[in-house]
């Protein structure tokens, strides 16, 4: 007991202090924390052990709460419903994309909407169209769009079923 304070109170205060600050900087670490110090005071009311055996029980607890989110979190992840939510780049993939700077060797860039990208892929014009087939960082990796009109023979005959 310090001063008249009950050391259960000490640790629930501890406890519900740690649940605000974990509240205000999201981690997922001092929520284990919390946890492990509103269970020292709830055992500290019941059996009123001390300090020594308090602080070993808050250590504990603390180790034990920790390690078994980890395990439980790593066996069972929690999954976005948008995981591509951050990934800009990977929202664009299926997407078109006007050739504005032409690629050449390997490199050029392309407008999709009203932003502008640098674009990896085959050597293209200018003006030209192309599909975005992924994303290397803030890189769009690019490939050009063949349409059915470029697919017709030369020579007037209709197209082969499955081309």
């Amino acid at each position: 007991m310090i001063d008249g304070i009950d050391n259960y109170w000490l640790w629930l205060a501890l406890g519900l202090a740690l649940a605000t600050l974990e509240l205000l900087a999201p981690g997922v670490y001092l929520m284990w924390l919390a946890v492990a110090a509103l269970a020292t005071g709830g055992l500290s009311f019941l059996f009123d052990f001390g300090w020594p055996l308090e602080i070993i029980s808050f250590v504990s607890l603390s180790l034990i709460s920790v390690y078994s989110a980890r395990r439980y979190l790593r066996d069972q992840p929690i999954v976005s419903s948008d995981p591509l939510l951050n990934q800009r780049g990977g929202r664009m993939v299926g997407e078109t994309a006007l050739v504005v700077q032409p690629i050449e060797s390997g490199s050029g860039r392309v407008r999709v909407g009203d932003s502008e990208w640098i674009a990896r892929g085959p050597d293209t014009a200018a003006g030209e169209r192309v599909r975005i087939s992924g994303n290397d960082g803030a890189i769009l990796l690019v490939e050009p769009i063949a349409l059915i009109a470029d697919k017709a023979p030369s020579d007037g005959s209709e197209p082969a079923a499955g081309r």
